[in-house]
């Protein structure tokens, strides 16, 4: 890079980073977040994710891991085909406790539907990284705290 093309490109960076820091504020700042939205969402695609839980106690309870992993990706592919082309909801559960074969009613599964089940340890992950990581950040810069940016390009 020359001096000259330096000289033009530096400038240029930072107007790119103020414009994006720009959208970035108007975004965030009129960010809402719908619970029960969020929550239906969920629902819909935590029937699929409990589908190696439901298939290890099918098998706990005596079925056939084969048969079973097959039946599950049969049932997932009608119930997907049914969420995403007809508009409906997710039957997946209903079609698997309707099935003998995996010897599980649909209480027990059910049981299984919390997302609480699904998440690990991703909510102590967050509480540490906000008090080891965000906490001291916020605390250092707390007279900037409630500063509006106006970036204009």
């Amino acid at each position: 890079m020359t001096p000259q093309t330096a000289g033009l490109v530096i400038p240029q960076a930072f107007l790119a980073v103020d414009a994006i820091l720009n959208i970035y504020l108007n975004i965030t700042d009129s960010l809402v977040v719908y619970d029960n939205m969020i929550a239906k969402h969920i629902g819909e695609e935590l029937p699929f994710m409990a589908t190696e839980n439901i298939l290890m106690l099918a098998v706990k309870n005596g079925g056939d891991r084969q048969e079973l992993h097959e039946k599950i990706r049969e049932y997932s592919m009608i119930a997907a085909k049914r969420v995403k082309e007809e508009g409906k909801d997710n039957n997946l559960l209903e079609l698997i406790a309707a099935d003998p074969a995996f010897k599980i009613n649909q209480k027990e599964l059910d049981d299984m539907m919390s997302p609480a089940n699904f998440i690990g340890r991703a909510g102590e992950q967050v509480t540490d990284f906000i008090k080891n990581e965000i906490d001291p950040i916020l605390k250092d810069n707390q007279q900037l705290l409630g500063l509006k940016a106006n970036v204009s390009v």
